[in-house]
């Protein structure tokens, strides 16, 4: 306050000055004009005169003229001088002032100092997050290498475990006991991968912290190198202080840059937000429409169920129908054996006659007759043979022929399955190209928004290429780490691919061992009648047996081995774990040390930060001072003729005030007064001028009235297109808001119809899987029928599967009887007032004696008391006998 109360008394007393100085310098501009004047009037009169060219007087006047002309240049260029003097000394105060708002230099010495200070704690403890992080990886290679033999060790476990098995697999009658053991091993087997992959996890863990402690390191490096730039600054601003105003200038313009960058970044946040969103909401989409085509195949799986339910119910009653046809078959005689039998007959009917006419004297032509009957008999015979052949024959082509209508009917209806799919194929494929369509066009909005978006971080590109190269560098090294470990990894693959497939073929001849082992006893089965085979089978399966009992006995101790080194796997991963634990507490000392940096850096940040502010609020004065030196500078070239004409016009109002007071002085005098030179106008004249003057001023009037007229209109009109503007602004509101509701219920649509489409994409899929599993089944049938028609059973499978079918239709009777009973159960188990229990009800009533119905009364508030059964400690007592009371 008392800085601007003194500034102001300054400036008070300036401007005093200032107008007495004005009012001095007036008053000798008066006297100078009027100097002026006079030797202008002088200089008129003597023009007047006719002179010669070469007299005194155009000289001296020629002399005059030049030195008039040199004083006003002088004039002029002391006044730039004086200006420029001004300006400079303006600038020197304002210097000045920038100097003493300076900090000085023992304070940013002693900044200087603090900072360089924390820059070497930083460095140290840099330099000790370095050495801790190459203990922790040295530790780690350590670790890689235990876990490297561990591995070995394993994959040597694993294929004795394969050889074992490929041993055991070979073996046709395996006891149960090995079996057991083998399962035991694969138990241990299974839970030493689990515990490899654990220690795989934790290798993991380590790694990602170890890239961690890296970037932040990278992070205290880039701080420092902050800070560092900083100091150099700092030191810059000591050294130069002349271009102080440049490099402000030019980190303006970088702040400018870095806040046009982060309002780009803003917008791509937004956008990537918007589509995140987008996105959010098409998953829910997605998982919803997952979740009902879900509960929709769980629908079709129960029918389908149900169908192969009833189909095998089905087939087990044609099967039966079947074994009574065929049982019929087999005890009616075969057509063959009764042809043959016919033609016996017929044969010894012949012989018979033949004896009967040679028995009988009967007369020639009768014998002749006789003979030709016989004859035309024998030929009808023949002939009826003949037929019955022809007509087999027919009743085979009518049966191929059905087959073939049969055929050609299976193969239209097949035609017609294929013209359907492609038919629904084509309608899919319409409605993807749809989909397509839509998909196209929102891509190409959004190529729009990604092509400004891309003019944006091209120019951002250019910075950053800098950064990327040296990040390359350091992401090469990482590389070829990764490169490493991603070798071993593809090794460790492929050494799972080859033992899994080892354990497949295993398992395979396992399988093919059970088949092996059941025909066996098929054929053991038929071959029972034979006992000498028999007993050479069993001297031979003894010796199998001692054989098995030598390889068991061997597995036994590989078993041992085996329990042993995985007792020493144990021990080794109890060791490691202790010492995880122990690297995982000296982590969490490096933890507490790390967030101690961070607080001690982000207090250097928040100094930074005060000191940017105060830069910040430097700027803006010099931005401040600068235009108003713009400013002055672009009023210096009007000032000299302002000030000029302001001069010419105060002089001429100072001497407009002495003439006017000069006027009424003299208006006092009455010497002064003189008569006017002329004649005086006639009243007649008088009034026709004044006529005249009435005429010209109602026509402008009348000019004035059509003028407020048409205002008035324009008014009017104006004030109408304000008001239908301010509605139309409304209107397009209104309209702005039904646009933007229909496009969010046309994206909604569209949303919808690409869960419709996508779900109609899902039924086609389905339903072509249908359509194959109905091919399959449609194949698998008609080779049934056809082994039927052979004489063969439907399937080898079939009675497994029938047996299974039952299984199955047990098990689910069995499942809703039990969820019947347990309904029947939870309804007894709820009481009255909606409490479910699973106590034993308490009887509330009880049947009277004395009452001849048997009605249950209610027992009210006095239940009877329920004694407790006697206890452990009156087991030993008898319960008396009572005698009987004799009368």
């Amino acid at each position: 306050m008392a800085r601007l109360r003194a500034s102001f008394h300054l400036l008070h007393e300036t401007l005093k000055r200032s107008q007495e100085t004005e009012m001095h310098l007036l008053q000798e501009a008066k006297a100078l004009r009027t100097t002026l004047d006079q030797k202008k009037q002088e200089l008129e009169k003597a023009e007047l005169f006719p002179e010669g060219p070469d007299t005194e007087v155009s000289r001296l006047k020629q002399t005059l003229l030049q030195y008039y002309n040199q004083l006003k240049e002088e004039e002029e260029r002391e006044y730039q001088m004086q200006f420029q003097f001004e300006c400079l000394k303006e600038e020197k105060l304002c210097l000045e002032k920038e100097y003493q708002e300076q900090p000085k230099p023992s304070e940013l010495e002693n900044r200087y100092i603090a900072m360089k200070n924390s820059c070497e704690e930083v460095r140290k403890e840099v330099v000790q997050l370095r050495q801790e992080v190459k203990t922790l990886s040295e530790s780690m290679e350590t670790q890689h290498k235990h876990i490297k033999k561990e591995q070995h060790e394993l994959e040597k476990l694993k294929d004795l475990v394969e050889s074992n098995e490929a041993e055991l697999a070979q073996v046709l009658l395996i006891p149960v006991q090995l079996g057991k053991e083998i399962d035991r091993i694969a138990h241990k087997k299974s839970e030493l991968e689990k515990q490899v992959a654990v220690m795989g996890q934790h290798h993991m863990e380590h790694m990602e912290h170890q890239q961690k402690m890296e970037a932040k390191c990278e992070e205290v490096k880039e701080a420092k190198r902050e800070v560092v730039r900083e100091l150099e600054g700092h030191k810059s601003q000591l050294v130069v202080a002349e271009n102080k105003q440049d490099r402000l200038l030019k980190e303006l313009q970088m702040t400018k840059e870095k806040e046009a960058m982060f309002m780009d970044q803003s917008g791509l946040l937004d956008i990537n937000m918007e589509q995140i969103v987008a996105e959010c909401k098409s998953l829910r989409d997605k998982l919803a429409r997952d979740t009902r085509l879900k509960d929709k195949l769980m629908r079709a799986l129960k029918r389908n169920e149900l169908q192969l339910k009833q189909t095998r119910d089905s087939l087990a009653n044609t099967q039966q129908q079947h074994e009574r046809t065929q049982a019929q078959r087999e005890t009616v005689p075969e057509g063959d054996c009764l042809l043959q039998r016919r033609r016996d007959l017929e044969k010894e009917v012949e012989n018979l006659k033949r004896s009967w006419i040679s028995k009988q004297s009967v007369a020639d032509l009768k014998v002749q007759l006789v003979q030709e009957y016989v004859e035309q008999e024998q030929a009808l015979i023949s002939e009826s043979y003949r037929r019955r052949d022809e007509l087999h024959h027919l009743h085979h082509l009518i049966l191929i022929k059905a087959d073939e209508r049969e055929q050609k009917s299976r193969e239209l209806l097949k035609a017609q399955l294929k013209y359907k799919r492609a038919k629904q194929d084509l309608q899919g494929k319409g409605l993807v190209i749809q989909e397509h369509l839509k998909q196209t066009q929102e891509t190409q909005s959004r190529l729009g928004v990604f092509a400004k978006l891309y003019e944006v971080t091209k120019g951002e590109r250019n910075k950053y290429l800098s950064l990327i190269h040296i990040s390359n560098q350091n992401l090469a090294e990482v590389q070829e780490k990764l490169a490493k470990l991603e070798d071993n990894l593809k090794t460790l693959q492929l050494i799972a691919i080859n033992k899994d497939k080892l354990l497949q073929k295993s398992r395979l001849q396992h399988s093919h061992s059970y088949k092996l082992r059941d025909r066996m006893k098929n054929e053991l089965s038929r071959v029972l009648q034979v006992l000498e085979e028999m007993h050479q089978r069993r001297e031979e399966q003894k010796l199998n047996l001692g054989k098995l009992t030598d390889t068991i006995n061997m597995l036994e101790q590989k078993k041992l081995y085996m329990c042993k080194s995985y007792e020493a796997a144990m021990q080794e991963r109890n060791q490691r774990a202790i010492q995880l634990v122990e690297k995982e507490q000296e982590l969490c000392i490096f933890y507490e040390k790390l967030n101690v940096l961070v607080k001690m850096i982000e207090d250097s940040n928040l100094k930074i930060q005060n000191m940017e502010d105060e830069i910040s609020n430097l700027k803006i004065e010099q931005k401040e001072q600068v235009r108003q030196n713009n400013l002055l500078r672009t009023q210096l070239s009007s000032k000299r003729a302002l000030e000029e004409e302001s001069i010419l016009l105060q002089i001429q109002l100072s001497e407009t005030k002495d003439r006017l007071t000069e006027l009424e002085k003299a208006c006092v005098n009455h010497a002064r007064a003189r008569k006017l030179s002329g004649e005086d106008p006639s009243p007649e004249e008088l009034i026709k001028k004044i006529e005249q003057l009435e005429v010209h001023l109602t026509d402008k009037e009348a000019q004035l009235l059509e003028m407020e007229l048409v205002y008035e209109q324009v008014t009017r009109l104006s004030q109408r297109i304000q008001i239908k503007a301010e509605n139309g602004k409304e209107d397009t509101l209104h309209l702005a808001k039904k646009v933007n509701e229909l496009q969010a219920q046309i994206r909604e649509r569209t949303r919808k119809m690409m869960a419709v489409v996508a779900e109609l994409s899902m039924r086609q899929a389905e339903c072509m899987t249908l359509q194959q599993e109905m091919k399959d089944k449609e194949l698998q049938l008609d080779l049934c029928q056809r082994r039927v028609e052979q004489g063969l059973p439907p399937s080898d499978n079939i009675e497994n599967e029938w047996l299974r079918c039952l299984r199955d239709q047990h098990r689910r009777q069995a499942d809703a009887e039990k969820k019947s009973r347990l309904a029947e159960e939870d309804e007894w188990n709820q009481l009255p007032n909606g409490v479910y229990t699973t106590a034993e009800l308490r009887p509330n009533a009880y049947i009277p004696t004395d009452d001849p119905l048997p009605v249950p009364k209610h027992y009210g508030a006095l239940a009877p008391f329920k004694p407790t059964e006697p206890g452990a400690n009156i087991r030993h007592i008898r319960k008396p006998k009572y005698k009987p009371i004799e009368i």
